[in-house]
């Protein structure tokens, strides 16, 4: 295993918020995710994204100290019913994300893609029915070269 992060080894936040900017470019240009974003979304999502990324990929918790919690992000992705093929397409469209800034190294990419399938099929698709019923203490996971930490 690499000694550095997920986080270092993107290429730290400057990596990450190209990743983060790539994904939403596909995610906007794909008429299925589009939809999530139909009604708008926070002026600076991608950065937002970036730094909840960059925080679970083992970079800073700027995520947690600037912006929200676990289950503020979860909140956002609740209560709108289940989604399987929106989620097949943003993984897909993670997919593209990694090709359109360049990332060849397989290993890297193997580990990005599972974390973002499963934050996608998991954490995010937890409760569909309501944003009412997630828990008011939950932690932004960790992920690692391993996957989830534990």
């Amino acid at each position: 295993m690499p000694t550095t992060t997920v986080f270092e080894a993107l290429g730290g936040a400057e990596g990450v918020l190209r990743l983060a900017h790539a994904w939403h470019e596909q995610v906007m240009a794909d008429e299925i995710v589009a939809h999530a974003f139909s009604h708008g979304f926070h002026p600076q999502h991608t950065e937002r994204l970036a730094a909840y990324w960059g925080e679970a990929w083992g970079g800073p918790p700027t995520y947690s100290e600037q912006y929200g919690s676990e289950s503020s992000v979860v909140r956002m992705h609740s209560g709108n019913g289940r989604h399987e093929e929106m989620d097949r397409h943003a993984i897909e469209c993670f997919d593209r994300a990694m090709d359109d800034v360049g990332l060849s190294d397989p290993l890297l990419r193997r580990v990005l893609h599972d974390y973002f399938a499963w934050a996608t099929t998991t954490t995010m698709s937890a409760y569909p029915d309501s944003a009412d019923d997630v828990p008011e203490d939950l932690q932004i996971p960790h992920w690692s070269w391993d996957g989830l930490q534990v």
